[in-house]
């Protein structure tokens, strides 16, 4: 008989769920960070598991977590949800940031901003083979196109 239960999670559907599903309803209801020894021992305890699959599966279950995007690895050992972890920003401090960059950009597009020369002269002939290969239509000659 299992000593723990989640709330909402039926024994069938329990005995359907993977070892990280498990996890994260753990995880979900006690709403804070658990030692990975500590997290698979619940998910043992759940799932009906004894002592020697413990020791067999718990390499196992680290790398799940591991590689499962729901969990965040913490320090010393233990885990949790990464939607508890998720950095949450003031939208003051968004628009502060925004204001910055966008001031940011007006400078440099300033310093990227040509200038013509107007004291250069310019011959002719060469702005004429600039646009001699360039040929003009009229409304009348792009009609009988």
């Amino acid at each position: 008989m299992r000593n723990m239960k989640l709330k909402g999670i039926t024994e069938e559907q329990l005995e359907t769920m993977s070892y990280d599903d498990v996890a994260y309803e753990v995880l979900k209801e006690r709403g804070k960070k658990m030692s990975l020894s500590d997290l698979f021992d619940a998910v043992c305890e759940l799932m009906n598991l004894d002592k020697s699959a413990k020791d067999d599966y718990i390499a196992e279950f680290f790398t799940l977590l591991s590689t499962e995007k729901r969990f965040i690895k913490l320090d010393k050992g233990f885990w949790d949800l990464r939607e508890n972890h998720t950095a949450k920003i003031e939208l003051s401090e968004l628009e502060e940031e925004e204001e910055t960059e966008t001031e940011e950009e007006t400078e440099e597009e300033e310093e990227d901003t040509m200038y013509i020369d107007e004291t250069k002269e310019v011959d002719d002939d060469e702005a004429e083979d600039e646009y001699k290969d360039l040929v003009l239509i009229d409304e009348d000659s792009e009609a009988e196109l």
